[in-house]
């Protein structure tokens, strides 16, 4: 079986769980939930950031560095220009030239605009960034953005904050079958179920922030979360039976004596 760990550009992932940062009731939650997850990359919101803040604690503070990757977002943008320049603003503070590009396309369904992705993904991978692109379960867009060069392709599984999970694993699995670049479903993941059957379809990996940060015992679903991430890539490597109209005995009958 293949048991290697998930690699992209110069980054490796051996914990295929990725955690959010935002909306936690507060910043002692996050880091707890980030403990019993053991997770290795955690996304942050540029623009939600103050980087220039020297005199107190930031959200940076709380996150584990030496074990944690982070992976640095363009969360809260609606144009390529506006991603582009959030992205370099990430990277002159200090950040690597890993970048979670996410280009909303308007504020009610925040949908990503594909448009304007494939517009920034360009202008950033020409940069030298490593592109983690946030898009729709589109195949035929997350083709498109693998072959301009995102490092990885980050369908949605429902819509951001939803909680609906998986609604179309048809298309997630295209996208697998079709893909030659690591694939993370990302977004409207609700409870450990949604997790597993992400990772039994073949994904890489999953990133989640509503479902765990909005939980009543956000630990204790993020421990579930890890659990379910496990476990389906497991069942995944395995390779389940196959599905059948009819029952088949478990037990043979032949040589049974009566």
């Amino acid at each position: 079986m293949d048991t290697a760990p998930l690699r992209f550009g110069k980054y490796e992932l051996t914990n295929r769980l990725i955690l959010g940062t935002g909306k936690y009731a507060d910043l002692e939650v996050m880091r707890e939930a980030f403990a019993v997850t053991g997770i290795q990359m955690a996304t942050v919101a540029i623009r939600r950031v103050n980087l220039g803040q020297t005199d107190e604690p930031t959200l940076l503070d709380y996150i584990d560095t030496d074990r944690i990757t982070i992976l640095p977002n363009t969360a809260g943008c609606y144009t390529a220009a506006d991603a582009v320049r959030t992205a370099r603003l990430a990277r002159e503070f200090g950040f690597s030239d890993l970048i979670k590009l996410e280009v909303l396309a308007d504020e009610k369904t925040l949908l990503p605009d594909p448009v304007a992705t494939l517009e920034a993904l360009r202008i950033l991978v020409a940069e030298d960034f490593t592109v983690m692109a946030y898009t729709s379960d589109d195949p035929v867009m997350a083709k498109r953005l693998e072959d301009e060069g995102a490092a990885v392709v980050m369908p949605l599984g429902s819509p951001i904050g939803t909680g609906q999970g998986i609604l179309n694993p048809q298309n997630i699995q295209i996208i697998l079958e079709r893909a030659g670049v690591p694939i993370i479903v990302d977004a409207g993941v609700g409870t450990a179920s949604d997790t597993s059957i992400a990772m039994e379809l073949g994904a890489g990996g999953v990133l989640m922030n509503t479902g765990v940060a909005l939980a009543k015992d956000p630990a204790m679903m993020a421990r579930a979360m890890a659990l379910a991430c496990e476990s389906g890539r497991l069942a995944y490597l395995a390779g389940r039976i196959e599905k059948r109209r009819y029952a088949r005995a478990s037990s043979p009958v032949n040589g049974v004596i009566e």
